[in-house]
């Protein structure tokens, strides 16, 4: 074999080596790419699933802000609903109170209605001996009718008629002395106790309109303001 022949075939086996390296070198950028492309892939999967976690989180935040201001404007217009019956209801208790005062300006039907008063205490009681106490602006007139109010408790309660004895000492409050005075007052009426002080029955007109307004509360709502429900 002759020079020549010896460096076509180094030139050959040269050309196979390169042409070797190329394959290997263009099957490693080719591999290479496909794995780039694949972590890149997964990398904007990861992110896509963050940003969609981020968006989901903080649409529950945005759900649970509206459940609460709804929540908080409902209950709050409830309530002003609510204040606004109670003062209706109020304002015809006041009403009512004011009614009461005027009462014991008809001097005979206050003085019959004293009268029933004491006879009902006095059944309620049922106290051989009682102790009467009443406004100072009515001591006279609750002098005047005890007598009768017994002999009608002891005929209803076939008993003997009742030691009663009317408190010159301690008075129920006064009327009021003006429309929007803040002290104590009373709008007519007795308190009935017995001797031991252990029973009491308060027979005021104020205390009977405390109870008549309880009682019918649930008829008054729903005469005033058309709901069955209150």
């Amino acid at each position: 074999m002759n020079d020549g022949d010896v460096s076509k075939q180094i030139q050959q086996m040269v050309r196979f080596i390169r042409l070797e390296a190329e394959e290997k070198a263009n099957e490693i950028s080719i591999a290479a790419e496909e794995e780039f492309n694949i972590e890149k892939l997964q990398l904007l999967e990861v992110e896509k699933k963050k940003n969609r976690q981020d968006y989901e989180r903080k649409g529950k935040q945005v759900e649970v802000r509206k459940k609460i201001e709804y929540s908080t404007q409902l209950n709050a217009s409830r309530i002003k609903v609510l204040q606004g019956q109670d003062d209706v209801v109020n304002d015809m208790k006041d009403s009512a109170s004011k009614e009461l005062l005027r009462v014991s300006n008809d001097k005979k039907g206050y003085k019959i209605l004293l009268k029933g008063l004491i006879v009902q205490s006095l059944l309620r009681l049922k106290e051989p001996a009682v102790l009467l106490r009443c406004r100072e602006v009515d001591k006279k007139v609750v002098e005047s009718t005890v007598e009768d109010a017994k002999r009608e408790y002891a005929e209803k309660a076939k008993v003997q008629p009742p030691k009663l004895t009317i408190d010159d000492k301690v008075f129920l409050p006064p009327p009021p002395s003006k429309a929007d005075s803040h002290e104590p007052y009373c709008s007519g009426g007795v308190v009935l106790a017995s001797q031991d002080g252990k029973i009491v029955c308060e027979n005021t007109l104020d205390a009977r309109l405390d109870v008549v307004f309880r009682q019918k509360l649930p008829e008054i709502r729903r005469r005033l303001l058309g709901n069955p429900g209150a």
